[in-house]
């Protein structure tokens, strides 16, 4: 059983009905559109976004995974819920959970994002200031 506790961000999604394929349950694609609100959520929290907006330095996903555990259904709500999974030097990773409303584990997801600068082309070491924030998560 996962640990919710473990998980500080959560943000909850409406399933809409263009999320399905056509077993009308809710489609793999989507799943990774959802990770992705975990992501920018969690962008959103650490500063991240700001950080970008004022500096065009930011953080760029190079690596992102999801295991499928359940089939997520219309109507419904997919919870997704992140936390941090490792920092390296130039990288750090995601961990996420999706949950639909009942409370059950119907994906799990992981990402790996470098810390890179959009005007050097270039990664970048992980700032402490950063990695003190994302270590809040």
């Amino acid at each position: 059983m996962t640990d919710l506790s473990a998980y500080k961000l959560s943000l909850e999604l409406r399933i809409d009905w263009g999320d399905l394929d056509m077993y009308e349950h809710v489609n793999n694609v989507s799943y990774m559109k959802y990770l992705q609100s975990g992501r920018v959520n969690f962008w959103e929290a650490t500063g991240i976004h700001e950080f970008y907006r004022n500096s065009n330095q930011g953080t760029m996903l190079v690596s992102t995974k999801c295991d499928f555990k359940k089939s997520l259904h219309y109507p419904g709500k997919a919870v997704i819920k992140t936390k941090l999974d490792f920092i390296g030097n130039s990288s750090f990773g995601l961990k996420h959970i999706i949950l639909n409303e009942k409370g059950e584990l119907c994906a799990e997801g992981t990402d790996v994002v470098v810390c890179f600068d959009f005007e050097k082309n270039k990664t970048f070491r992980v700032p402490e200031w950063l990695r003190e924030k994302i270590s809040e998560y």
